[in-house]
């Protein structure tokens, strides 16, 4: 693997603006060390009628976490994730999509993430690390 910072092209599946087919995610501070956003995923998405399909809330879940480690100034890329699902995560519903930071080893992240509906039920969680491509 190249020794480069990633490159952010705007083409991202989960986050990317030029991405037609894309889920156009985007994130706020939370605190100081976390992000967060509000979404509704449409049933194109589901994997069994009216839950979002495994690999999209993993997808979600990665994406929250990214984007906790971009805000802690790292460029990063998963190194590993551990997903736990604890509901199912209902295709057309408002939910909401946490990420933070909780630790910083120079270029190791650790990080975790959440989706919960707006009822503040956990649907799944996420914990990771990420490696920070942007340092020397």
């Amino acid at each position: 693997m190249s020794e480069q910072p990633p490159i952010d092209d705007g083409r991202c599946f989960a986050c990317g603006a030029d991405n037609p087919i894309g889920l156009h995610l985007r994130f706020e501070p939370d605190g100081d060390d976390g992000v967060r956003t509000r979404l509704s995923i449409s049933e194109q998405f589901q994997g069994w009628r009216g839950v979002l399909h495994g690999g999209i809330v993993m997808t979600l879940l990665d994406e929250a976490m990214a984007h906790a480690a971009l805000r802690a100034g790292a460029a990063g890329l998963t190194a590993s994730v551990s997903v736990r699902f604890r509901n199912p995560a209902p295709v057309g519903a408002q939910l909401e999509l946490r990420g933070r930071v909780v630790e910083r080893r120079r270029h190791v992240l650790s990080v975790e993430s959440t989706l919960s509906d707006v009822a503040g039920t956990l649907l799944c969680q996420a914990s990771g690390k990420f490696i920070d491509k942007s340092l020397p």
